[in-house]
């Protein structure tokens, strides 16, 4: 070789594979962080927005007062909220296919922050309605929001461990907000239960105006109004007129049984219209709620089974407050503290389960839990006016652990089996689902329980005795519907892609090895 030679070979660049390795791992590393940062500012923004959402109930007698209202009048503060949940959520199945995360968390935040100023500084009850429709709408896109965002990012192989944070902001912020709003009233205003909210609110959305970046797909496709208004007059009349179910039952709201009776045949009819709506507009892509989610048996058993769940969860949190303060004539203070430790649990199990459904999967999970959960429920048959308090916490706590392995395996499972580009249409319908569910499972609760003390009373009983006997009787309805449960928990199955990403993953790492 000539000295020529050798000098040019020495002027050749040999690309470096190790810098390119190098560079890619630290763009993997650096969109991973990206994820993880997105990912933890939605799952603390939800938090704040749930824990708004059961803080009015300890306050409605104190509002009564101030604002010179009838006690019907108050509990609108809570009906329309629930009722706005109802109109917003299948919306945003739309929603989050035309607009990105980022502004999507922005329009969240804003009306969440606005409602909760409004509410602070609301003059009189109308103004304080509104302002809790606000709140509302914000806090009806953060849940799909979040569920959305989650399926996207995270891989299939990891969905359980962060549905289990997941089930943290659904569990303890509900669970605590009553305590936190007792606390407060025993000091100060009711006003200071937004204005204690509204400062980390507004934290949350500067941050998330900084740091939430785009990480969904948009696509530009025309909204549909009809679908909108059938969405509005189905979903809310079917909650609102499910709302009404105890006043009508019981006899002491006149009004309430034609609203009821109205409210329910608009709802039905709403609905039924909507899903023909969209059966017609998903064929060219443009549905508002697209349902093709439901073509995948995973989805619609954990659907099922989910709904099943809620409506026990609703109808015992229902009853429990008013079997201790009516029949065992405990304080409410003392009630919310009872009934705050199961939340806490619930909620604490939740990334223990994750991780567990990870390794093996639901059916492990929901089997036993779903036993656990008819096991409590069937026990609560049994209370009466002389029940210790102790063993309605004991009860409480129970139920609370075991639905926390039945909810974090049926999200992933059923937001798991279906294709990607349906992952904003299914965590609005879980969202929807959940909403009708939980009124429809406090209704019935409800109307057994009215029913069955009002003819107890007949029979001479006292009010104690009456109230436990229509406990009982509602109670043994759950308990009958949770049989059904324990026959879903077999059938739901670790959805296609998560099998596949485990696979994958274990030939990678074979062919590592080799």
């Amino acid at each position: 070789m000539t000295e020529r030679t050798a000098s040019h070979l020495d002027d050749v660049v040999v690309p470096d594979h190790d810098d390119d390795f190098q560079e890619h791992s630290d763009a993997e590393a650096l969109h991973g962080a990206r994820n993880n940062r997105v990912i933890w500012l939605l799952l603390a923004a939800t938090f704040v927005v749930f824990l708004n959402e059961t803080i009015m109930g300890v306050a409605i007698p104190h509002l009564v007062d101030d604002l010179d209202i009838t006690l019907s009048a108050a509990q609108w503060l809570t009906t329309a909220f629930m009722l706005t949940m109802a109109v917003v959520i299948p919306i945003t199945g739309f929603l989050l296919q035309r607009f990105a995360t980022r502004p999507m968390f922005i329009a969240a935040m804003s009306l969440f922050s606005s409602g909760t100023l409004i509410a602070a500084l609301a003059p009189g009850f109308e103004v304080l309605l509104l302002a809790r429709v606000v709140q509302a709408t914000g806090t009806a896109i953060m849940m799909p929001l979040l569920m959305t965002t989650l399926m996207t990012l995270v891989l299939p192989s990891d969905r359980g461990r962060i549905m289990g944070r997941v089930s943290i902001v659904m569990s303890v912020a509900p669970a605590i907000g009553p305590t936190i709003s007792g606390l407060i009233l025993n000091f100060l205003s009711w006003r200071f239960m937004f204005w204690l909210v509204l400062p980390i609110a507004l934290v949350m959305l500067v941050i998330g105006m900084r740091r939430v970046e785009n990480v969904s797909e948009t696509r530009v496709i025309p909204i549909d109004v009809f679908s909108i208004v059938l969405s509005a007059f189905g979903f809310g009349g079917l909650v609102y007129g499910l709302s009404l179910v105890g006043g009508a039952v019981s006899g002491t709201d006149a009004a309430a049984a034609p609203q009821m009776w109205i409210a329910l045949a608009v709802g039905t009819l709403g609905v039924a219209a909507f899903i023909v709506r969209q059966l017609f507009l998903q064929r060219r892509d443009r549905a508002l709620l697209d349902l093709r989610t439901f073509r995948t048996r995973n989805f619609s058993v954990s659907v099922g089974l989910m709904a099943v769940m809620m409506a026990a969860l609703f109808g015992t949190i229902i009853l429990l407050p008013v079997y201790l303060q009516d029949v065992l004539h405990l304080e409410p203070v003392y009630t919310g503290l009872l009934l705050l430790p199961g939340g806490l649990i619930m909620g604490l199990l939740g990334p223990t389960v994750g991780r567990l459904y990870d390794r093996v999967g639901p059916t492990p999970l929901l089997v036993p839990g779903s036993i656990v959960v008819s096991g409590v429920l069937w026990s609560l048959t049994l209370v009466t006016e002389q029940t210790s308090p102790w063993m309605l916490l004991a009860a409480h706590i129970a139920l609370s652990a075991a639905l926390a392995f039945m909810f974090t395996p049926l999200f992933t499972s059923a937001l798991g089996s279906i294709e990607p580009r349906f992952y904003s249409h299914g965590s609005a319908t879980v969202g929807t689902i959940q909403q009708v569910a939980g009124a429809a499972g406090t209704a019935l609760f409800i109307t057994v329980m009215t029913s069955r003390t009002a003819s107890a009373a007949t029979t001479g009983a006292t009010a104690e005795v009456a109230a436990a006997a229509g406990i009982r009787s509602a109670f043994l309805v759950g308990a009958i519907l949770s049989l059904v449960a324990i026959v879903g928990a077999f059938l739901v199955r670790r959805p296609a892609d998560m099998m596949a990403g485990a696979h994958a993953e274990h030939g990678s790492d074979e062919a590592t090895v080799a």
